[in-house]
């Protein structure tokens, strides 16, 4: 698959590479963790999941593409809300069964429009000095 290029297919249709496939592990539903980063600061900004097909469109085209477990479909990231992630990098655990991500963010990561997920639920405040 080219990188560097749109790909004129749908999330369905992209096929992870047999390389690449065979390193990912995936879990009982066919899905992976993805922590998704800013690309430089390397703030966290979201978690979600991907398949095997997300996966490959991700690789293929660059746009961050998950699998919503609640709605059982594809989202591409900034499709609706405009708050699109050109991905940077991927990265994969040496386990095999997480995904890094990291990239440039354009407007809020979380669905709510927040710049991240993790903004408003601190459980343990950092120690101070």
């Amino acid at each position: 698959m080219n990188q560097d290029s749109h790909v004129a297919l749908t999330p369905e249709q992209a096929q992870l590479p047999a390389d690449i496939a065979q390193r990912v592990r995936f879990n009982d539903a066919g899905l992976v963790p993805v922590i998704v980063q800013a690309a430089g600061t390397g703030e966290v900004l979201m978690m979600a999941w991907m398949d095997a097909h997300a996966l490959a469109y991700t690789l293929a085209t660059r746009q961050g593409t998950y699998y919503s477990r609640s709605r059982q479909e594809y989202w591409i990231k900034g499709l609706t809300s405009g708050n699109t992630q050109r991905v940077a990098e991927v990265r994969l655990d040496c386990d095999g069964d997480t995904v890094l991500m990291k990239v440039e963010q354009l407007g809020g990561a979380c669905h709510t429009g927040d710049r991240t997920c993790f903004d408003n639920d601190l459980l343990l405040p950092p120690e101070e000095e």
